[in-house]
């Protein structure tokens, strides 16, 4: 599906904040700060924990969406000799937050930074998360320094991590990455992050990974309104996303020869699902030859041909039962039995975005005492037992939020176009009830339910009547109108 943007009219703007402010008090979304937070985040801006080790003459760069301001990362890349070196810099959370302070405390309730199209609810203050802490071009900031090298394929021969002083030179974005890039106009190190990034891509391909390039609504401010779009990540997102996978492997592995960490996990999808993916790919007329492996069929897919596009939603089950295993081995827990991460093919743990995400730095504190050959604080190993369960619960809230954010713009742009007729393609049909499925409308961008009076067409394009826009339930409902 190519990108789209519609627009919510500027008269329905008050109303979707009005709708959102709700939505967040119905989460009991924590939004405002305590006293003791905020004079807390004051001092420990003012005073950060800056490390003896000097790492300023790094060329390290940021690369996020435009505006970003809560900057997790920033790299540089290099070669070494027929190889690569990735100094990978990662904001130092631990310079700013004291264990078991008010910060800290209040961490430990929101988990995670919550998006909203009317702004966002941080994990820590913004004086830190957006300021201090925040890996800025040119301001000096503590960091977690990651040196990754890698040999002429792209492996990893070699990793470590140590705490040092860095200073950020570029702030860089997804699209002018590309645009440079793609013009041959890309300067060395983004020839570099172009160059390794497509070796780790095939180092994902070989060990049986797979990721799936399924568009995805959504929602931004812009002009004073709405936007609602479908989005396709460009080739930089995923070259810069194969730099913090490679960092996850690294801590992963890091952390199960020690035997104490956190892993990111997702088991391996039963036969029983793959045999229903052989059925949607006949029913769509998606070639799957016998012996052809799922992840190299998902990478010859074209997600831009209606029949893909469906398979590939189809294929996002596969990836549900996702959490997190915390392990400590001299207090008895011992690390999953399988701890490899389905969709990766490795074991992998969350760690580089430790502004935005509460377990990034437990994983980091755990894999900084690895690496140096010290003890894990005691704070931490207290602490780890109880971080899958606040994490996964944080993940359960921010999809509830994203959903929600997306249905209230939904049913606004729908809002009073009952009976209208639409083009669409239908992605999902219930197995036990193909009667009933969902649908994608090109224009708007809605991803809906459609109802039908026998069963939904699979991969087709349909035309669909809207039947329900209300934006009091948030519902989006369709109802069959003709089969393409």
């Amino acid at each position: 599906m190519p990108r789209r943007h519609l627009s919510v009219r500027a008269a329905q703007t008050a109303r979707i904040n009005t709708e959102l402010a709700d939505l967040r008090t119905r989460l009991e979304i924590r939004t405002d700060w305590s006293p003791e937070v905020l004079a807390e985040a004051d001092r420990a801006a003012a005073l950060p924990r800056l490390p003896e080790f000097d790492a300023t003459d790094l060329d390290l760069f940021t690369l996020d969406p435009p505006g970003s301001r809560d900057l997790d990362q920033a790299m540089q890349l290099s070669r070494r000799g027929t190889g690569y070196r990735v100094h990978y810099a990662i904001a130092d959370v631990g310079a700013y937050v004291a264990p078991g302070g008010a910060i800290d405390t209040e961490a430990g309730h929101r988990v995670q930074t919550l998006y909203f199209p009317d702004g966002n609810v941080p994990l820590h203050p913004a004086r830190l998360s957006e300021g201090a802490a925040s890996l800025l071009p040119g301001e000096l900031r503590p960091a977690l320094l990651w040196q990754l090298d890698l040999d002429a394929d792209g492996a990893l021969v070699l990793a470590d991590l140590r705490r040092a002083r860095v200073r950020s030179r570029r702030r860089l974005d997804y699209a002018g990455v590309q645009g440079r890039i793609d013009a041959g106009a890309a300067d060395g190190q983004l020839a570099l992050l172009a160059e390794v990034g497509a070796l780790r891509e095939a180092q994902e391909q070989r060990r049986g990974g797979v990721s799936l390039p399924v568009p995805e609504q959504e929602v931004t401010a812009e002009d004073g309104g709405y936007r609602l779009g479908y989005r396709a990540p460009l080739p930089a997102e995923g070259w810069n996303a194969q730099v913090s996978l490679l960092t996850g492997t690294a801590a992963a592995e890091l952390m199960l020869d020690a035997g104490i960490g956190l892993l990111r996990t997702l088991p391996a999808a039963p036969e029983s699902a793959y045999a229903r993916l052989r059925r949607t790919a006949a029913a769509l007329g998606v070639d799957w030859p016998e012996g052809l492996p799922y992840p190299e069929l998902v990478r010859s897919l074209d997600p831009g041909r209606t029949a893909d596009a469906a398979f590939l939603n189809e294929c996002t089950g596969l990836l549900r039962g996702a959490g997190y295993r915390a392990f400590d081995t001299a207090r008895g827990t011992a690390p999953p039995a399988d701890p490899v991460h389905a969709a990766l093919a490795a074991p992998y743990a969350h760690c580089t975005a430790p502004l935005r995400r509460l377990g990034d730095r437990y994983a980091l504190e755990v894999c900084l005492a690895v690496a140096g050959g010290t003890d894990v604080p005691g704070w931490v190993r207290d602490v780890l037992p109880l971080v899958p369960g606040l994490m996964e619960a944080g993940d359960r809230r921010a999809h509830e939020v994203e959903r929600a954010c997306v249905d209230l713009v939904e049913t606004e742009l729908l809002r009073g176009r009952e009976g209208e007729e639409f083009e669409a393609v239908v992605v999902d049909v219930d197995e036990r009830r193909p009667t009933v499925g969902t649908v994608q409308l090109r224009d708007p961008a809605v991803v809906a339910k459609c109802d039908a009076p026998g069963r939904l067409p699979l991969g087709h394009r349909v035309t669909v009547r809207l039947t329900v826009a209300d934006p009091a339930s948030r519902t989006v409902r369709f109802a069959l109108a003709a089969a393409g």
